[in-house]
C-alpha cells in the first residue's frame, strides 16, 4: 500500500436529520470537484480510506454521506470517527444538517415520502427517533447548519462558500453589534453587554449618529472603564480563539449589545473587528445601525 498520500487531504462527512438538505450538500460537493459517496456503511471507511491512500493524491478531496438509513452499520460510526482521529494525513471534518420539527414534517409531507425510522408511521414519530440517536454526533460536528429558513440555493451557497479551495483554511472572526431592545442575536457565540459605559444618546449633538462617526466613537472610547473593558475582553479574546480555531470551527460570531445598536455597541466592534483584523479574516455587521425610529440608544 502506498504511505505518500497528501497530508491536505480534505475529507467531510456530512451526516444530520432526514430531510435536512444532505442530498443538496453532497450534489454541491460534487460540483466542487469532491469524489463523493452517498451512504457510505461506518463499517467500510477503512477500506475506503486504504484506496484513499493507494489513489495517491487523486481522491484529496472526499465527501461522505452517513446517515441513518445505514442505521444496522451506525453504531460503527464513532469508532470509526475515533479510528479515523488517530490518522495523521487526514483531518475530518463534521458537517450536520439539521431542521426543526415541523419544517421536517412539512418536508417529508411535501415530498410524500415516508420516514426511514418510521417507514409506516407518523413522521414526526421518527424524526424524533432520529434527533435522539443523532444527539451524540451532533456533539462531535465541527460544522452545524440549520437549513429551517434555507432555500435549497442558499444551502448550496453557502457550502460552496464554505469548502471552496479559496476558502478551505480560512476561520473567520464575526463581529456584531446589536441592540438589546430589538432582541438578542440568535446565531451569536459570545454576547458581551456594554450597556454600563457612558453614553452619547445623551448629548444631543451626537444622538442622531453613530459610532461609525469620528466624534461619537471618540467618546464612547476615551473612558477609563471602556478602556479596561477593551482590555479584559481582547485577553480574553486572544485566549479562545486559537482554541476555536484548533477544534476546526470555521466561524465564531462576537455579540456587542448597548441598548439600541446605535451607538457604543458599533463603536465597540468596529474597534473589537480591527484589532484582530491583522491575524484573522475578520468580517463585522451593524445588525441595529439603520433602526433610528425613536432614536434611542
Amino acid at each position: 500500500m502506498s504511505s505518500g498520500a497528501a497530508t491536505d487531504t480534505q475529507m467531510v462527512i456530512i451526516t444530520g436529520m432526514s430531510g435536512a438538505g444532505k442530498t443538496v450538500a453532497i450534489q454541491s460537493f460534487e460540483d466542487l470537484g469532491f469524489f463523493c459517496v452517498d451512504n457510505l456503511p461506518p463499517t467500510l471507511l477503512p477500506k475506503f480510506l486504504e484506496l484513499m491512500k493507494e489513489s495517491g493524491n487523486k481522491m484529496n478531496k472526499v465527501a461522505l454521506v452517513m446517515d441513518l438509513r445505514g442505521r444496522e452499520f451506525f453504531d460503527h460510526l464513532f469508532k470509526a470517527l475515533d479510528d479515523l482521529a488517530e490518522t495523521s494525513w487526514v483531518a475530518p471534518q463534521i458537517l450536520y444538517l439539521d431542521a426543526d420539527d415541523s419544517t421536517l414534517v412539512r418536508r417529508y409531507k411535501e415530498t410524500r415520502r415516508s420516514h426511514p425510522l418510521a417507514p409506516s408511521g407518523l413522521p414526526l414519530e421518527g424524526i424524533k427517533l432520529e434527533r435522539e440517536l443523532l444527539e451524540e454526533l451532533k456533539g462531535r460536528a465541527q460544522l452545524i447548519y440549520k437549513t429551517s429558513n434555507m432555500k435549497p440555493r442558499e444551502l448550496r451557497e453557502k457550502i460552496l462558500d464554505q469548502f471552496s479551495v479559496n476558502r478551505k483554511t480560512t476561520f473567520t472572526v464575526n463581529v456584531m453589534s446589536f441592540g438589546f431592545k430589538h432582541g438578542l442575536p440568535i446565531d451569536a457565540d459570545l454576547v458581551f453587554d456594554v450597556r454600563f459605559l457612558p453614553n452619547p444618546h445623551y448629548i444631543e449633538s451626537m444622538r442622531p449618529k453613530t459610532g461609525l462617526d469620528e466624534d461619537v466613537s471618540t467618546y464612547v472610547l476615551k473612558w477609563n472603564e471602556t478602556n479596561k473593558f477593551l482590555e479584559k475582553v481582547t485577553d480574553l479574546l486572544s485566549f479562545m480563539l486559537p482554541h476555536y480555531k484548533r477544534e476546526g470551527k470555521a466561524q465564531l460570531v462576537i455579540a456587542i449589545g448597548c441598548t439600541g445598536g446605535q451607538h457604543r455597541s458599533v463603536a465597540l466592534a468596529e474597534y473589537i473587528a480591527r484589532f484582530y483584523e491583522a491575524d484573522y479574516h475578520t468580517h463585522i455587521t451593524h445588525r441595529d445601525i439603520e433602526r433610528r425610529k425613536d432614536k434611542t440608544t
